[in-house]
């Protein structure tokens, strides 16, 4: 089980608030991360701010400076991540500004980490929110000439040819013919495809290996995080991992106890995540009002050291954390 160095990383940072298993950091995570000592994270798993032609309130950078700005983590990334380590890196696709043509940054960042800094891919995946608005508007709304973007791209990188990794952790239900075969067994015989299929085929393996296409809707516009960020006047962030989607790689990739790091947190589902999961976690995160918002994802009790801190963070807005 990685630690954190105690006292040097104590001493520069200080937890802005702190849960059972958590700490999230308020500041710059580069400058975090190269305090965090050599292979002291079991898991990186962040969705940076996409290199979009429109700039978003939360911040983002240019499509011509985007690789360089991210590749300056890189090194660190790799640092930190113990041997057997993964690293998870969410990407959503954009267009050239001003024509129906796709930006490949996704693809020179990933060339670029693998070539330059030495990880290694485990496996790409694809989200698929099937509940995406049709995006962007001119290119499949009004002139039609696209279809809607719903997919993002997941790298999934590792310090090492062999991380830690258990598929049996993240089974899909069978489906229905499957368990069908299950009741009535199958025959081993050659598909067409060349693929001899034995009888171990049906044998009970307690669920289907799920692919690298990730089905995860994002519909979540009502929750307890949202109700109570509204009820403090605090903003929402606008681009919040559905919460399944960090469950997959934090069961997938690590171990309970394990320590799990979002540098780019937002509303810090993947910290919120990796607690519901008995896995350590820490974030980090430049928008305080980001930060204050985040601790309504977690129970904190109400009269607790940590609650206390949270109504003390929240009183410059004149609220209390409101119950659950």
């Amino acid at each position: 089980m990685s630690a954190l160095p105690q006292p040097a990383f104590a001493a520069r940072w200080k937890p802005y608030y702190e849960t059972q298993l958590g700490r999230a950091y308020l500041g710059d995570s580069i400058a975090l991360l190269r305090d965090l000592p050599d292979r002291s994270i079991n898991l990186v798993l962040t969705s940076p701010p996409f290199a979009l032609k429109r700039k978003k309130e939360y911040g983002n950078e240019d499509q011509d400076r985007y690789v360089d700005w991210f590749l300056s983590f890189a090194p660190d990334i790799l640092r930190v991540l113990t041997d057997d380590g993964s690293f998870v890196l969410d990407l959503g696709g954009s267009y050239l500004p001003g024509f129906p043509v796709r930006s490949i940054y996704m693809f020179d960042l990933l060339v670029r980490l693998v070539k330059e800094f030495g990880f290694f891919l485990a496996q790409e995946f694809y989200h698929y929110n099937p509940s995406r608005l049709p995006a962007p508007a001119e290119w499949v709304n009004v002139r039609r000439v696209r279809v809607k973007d719903s997919v993002n791209v997941v790298w999934w990188l590792a310090k090492t040819q062999n991380p830690k990794a258990d598929n049996r952790r993240v089974l899909k239900p069978y489906s229905a013919s499957m368990e069908g075969l299950l009741r009535n067994g199958y025959k081993a015989k050659l598909r067409p495809s060349g693929h001899d299929i034995s009888s171990n085929f049906s044998k009970d393996n307690g669920g289907a290996i799920p692919p690298n296409l990730l089905e995860i809707a994002n519909t979540d516009s009502n929750g307890a995080y949202q109700k109570r960020c509204r009820a403090a006047g605090i903003k929402t962030h606008p681009a919040r991992f559905p919460p399944a989607f960090p469950e997959f790689f934090i069961k997938f990739l690590t171990d309970a106890g394990d320590m799990v790091f979002d540098p780019f947190a937002g509303s810090n589902t993947a910290g919120f995540a990796a607690e519901c999961l008995m896995r350590r976690w820490m974030s980090c995160e430049m928008s305080e009002e980001y930060v204050k918002g985040s601790m309504f994802r977690f129970d904190l009790g109400v009269d607790s050291p940590q609650m206390r801190l949270v109504e003390q963070r929240l009183a410059p807005y004149g609220s209390k954390a409101p119950k659950a």
